[in-house]
């Protein structure tokens, strides 16, 4: 069988390339984005309702990985990269439809100009994802307290510590469009971004990511494994 799937809405989202995009959902609450809804469903009938509920699944396509196929076996970053898991007994993003799912915050439903789309939070996708359905989260059914979860059991945690600079403090404190830039940022680089092979380096090592329309450039001491500083911010 052959199935045709249409997007329905496009997420506008800071996280400009896939380096830096936590893994999972939720991690970085302060990551904030907009589901603009396609014209075929641009109509508040298709959420009517949907302010009820404070999360949503999203499923999506990984629109960048997509046409670069797939394999049986893959490599999971919590595992250092170093040991082959079963693409199914993961959610690694080289699958054979190229289909994902997240679970995020609901912050609002906005209708402006004619155009319909939702306000989220904790968003973990890139800019530009095509959205191919939308589905309330039920926490009696979706949050199940007794299930196993292999080797991703607990909730990502890094010894990092993150510093800025005079000068991307300066730039931070000057971008009030988005207040919660500084926070965002740091549980950005609390996750750790960087290949499982560099973990293992000592030297120090720099870094450069895009949040939003700003070029971030970072450093990190490996010898003692945490963010030495954000050196430099500029806008794009």
């Amino acid at each position: 069988m052959h199935f045709d799937i249409q997007p329905i809405g496009v997420i506008h989202s800071p996280y400009k390339q896939k380096f830096a995009i936590p893994r999972q959902p939720r991690l970085v609450p302060e990551a904030r984005a907009k589901l603009v809804f396609c014209d075929a469903f641009n109509r508040e009938e298709f959420v009517r309702g949907i302010e009820e509920f404070s999360h949503l699944w999203l499923l999506f396509r990984f629109h960048e990985t997509a046409d670069k196929g797939y394999s049986a076996l893959v490599r999971p970053p919590r595992l250092g990269g170093n040991e082959r898991k079963g693409v199914f007994a993961t959610r690694a993003t080289f699958r054979p439809n190229g289909i994902g799912m997240s679970a995020v915050k609901l912050e609002g439903v906005e209708y402006k100009n004619g155009q319909l789309a939702l306000l989220l939070s904790g968003i973990d996708l890139l800019d530009g994802t095509p959205i191919v359905d939308i589905k309330p989260y039920l926490p009696y059914s979706d949050a199940l307290s007794d299930a196993a979860a292999g080797f991703a059991d607990t909730r990502p945690e890094t010894a990092m510590t993150v510093a800025f600079s005079e000068q991307a403090e300066a730039f931070i404190s000057a971008q009030h469009a988005y207040p919660e830039l500084k926070a965002f940022i740091t549980n950005v680089l609390k996750q750790d971004p960087r290949p499982a092979y560099k973990k293992k380096q000592a030297s120090t090592q720099s870094y450069g990511m895009n949040l939003y329309d700003f070029n971030i450039r970072w450093q990190v001491d490996g010898e003692h494994n945490y963010v030495l500083e954000v050196a430099h911010i500029r806008a794009d």
